[in-house]
């Protein structure tokens, strides 16, 4: 406990999932105030109800360079400054094959998934970089084993999570030594995780596919799906300045060792 005193971070897509308990585990830290960067007013209502004035809420698109601005704005002007960025809104491909797309489609797609899961990060990166150099802070960006490997997605979604790989590691490069930039890959998590609209499935969520939880741990070396709290750990050792003020362009993996699976049937204990 007490990892982030004084610590204010600005996070996106904080409304559910990975984002939300990160939320949870920063001002469990310590954290002094968290803004937050949302697509509707219900959700930001919602948000307040829990968390008061420990926040504040920007309802916009991370995709709008404007609503990227106004959310490091609000977040300066409420609580003094800014410490942490974690760039964590995303959208999912639900496994879409290339075969199965006709060429209208896959452009539309492309262009969404890439648009949410790549330039909102940079468009993030680039409103909050002013003040988290004032601050000497940090970038945290929200990956995903399907970063490293395939079958985390389709190739849309999988391409889109590679870019970010090299995203984390040019601008740990361009913002050094004053932002440490880095990033957590989760894997198969349990999380309303939505895919796109340009494939009509706004309204699917991740979590929802009949079998995925037992399909995903039955996939996984350690044998079971994560929660969203399981990762928390990792944003908050590369938040504090305290434990990882030498740790830039890292990717800390949490995805119940994907990288191992294929692992041999382990018999049951009798």
């Amino acid at each position: 406990m007490g990892w982030l005193n004084d610590n204010v971070a600005l996070v996106t897509g904080a409304n559910s999932g990975i984002g939300l308990a990160v939320v949870r585990r920063f001002l469990a830290e310590g954290a002094r105030g968290i803004g937050v960067l949302i697509r509707d007013a219900a959700q930001a209502d919602a948000m307040y109800k829990e968390f008061g004035e420990k926040i504040v809420a920007t309802v916009g698109d991370v995709r709008s360079p404007d609503a990227n601005a106004e959310a490091v704005e609000a977040t300066v002007r409420k609580f003094g400054g800014l410490d942490t960025l974690v760039g964590n809104a995303g959208v999912w491909d639900h496994f879409a094959s290339l075969r199965k797309f006709d060429g209208a489609t896959l452009k539309a797609t492309f262009e969404e998934v890439f648009a949410v899961n790549v330039l909102g990060y940079m468009l993030a990166a680039h409103a909050a970089a002013p003040a988290l150099r004032e601050s000497r802070g940090s970038m945290i960006f929200t990956l995903s084993n399907a970063s490293f490997y395939a079958g985390g997605g389709g190739p849309v979604y999988v391409a889109s999570k590679h870019a970010c790989v090299g995203m984390i590691k040019q601008l740990a490069y361009e913002l050094a030594p004053e932002v440490r930039v880095n990033g957590v890959a989760p894997g198969g998590t349990v999380t309303p995780l939505k895919g796109p609209q340009s494939l009509g499935r706004g309204n699917d969520r991740l979590s929802d596919i009949p079998g995925f939880a037992e399909t995903v741990a039955d996939a996984m070396p350690l044998g079971f799906i994560a929660q969203p709290e399981d990762h928390t750990g990792h944003y908050v050792l590369l938040a504090s300045r305290t434990n990882s003020r030498a740790t830039t362009a890292a990717i800390f993996q949490s995805d119940c060792g994907w990288e191992i699976r294929g692992r041999p049937t382990r018999k049951k204990s009798q």
